[in-house]
């Protein structure tokens, strides 16, 4: 079963129409100024992020294939995974940090108890 997830607009920084200035970055932060058309909602200045945007509980955190994603440092946090009786709702992630040798180790405990890794490669 595939997730679908509320799409939302991108909410950005108004920049005031000057597309040259990098200075602004896209991102989102709470317009405070007292004057500021878009911390009056104007509709012009775009959308702000409200709890409308928030997904179902039932599909938060989930990825598109209804699993969640957890993430592993070492084999003993693999074995807590695969000690709970949902194990089939999880998809592990190994940590960026990870050397090639634990890596390798993670990825063979996975395999033997049926646990799909995400970046195994």
């Amino acid at each position: 079963m595939v997730i679908k997830k509320k799409s939302h607009p991108k909410f950005i920084v108004p920049n005031f129409g000057a597309k040259h200035k990098t200075r602004v970055k896209e991102r989102w932060r709470h317009q405070r100024g007292i004057d500021s058309k878009k911390r009056k909602k104007k509709a012009f200045m775009g959308a702000e992020p409200t709890i409308g945007y928030r997904n179902p509980k039932s599909i938060r955190h989930r990825l598109a294939d209804n699993n969640y994603a957890v993430l592993v440092h070492n084999p003993e946090e693999l074995i807590n995974i695969i000690n709970n009786p949902n194990i089939n709702e999880f998809d592990i992630v190994i940590s960026k940090s990870v050397g090639k040798k634990k890596r390798i180790t993670i990825k063979e405990v996975a395999e033997k108890n049926g646990v799909r890794v995400r970046n195994g490669a």
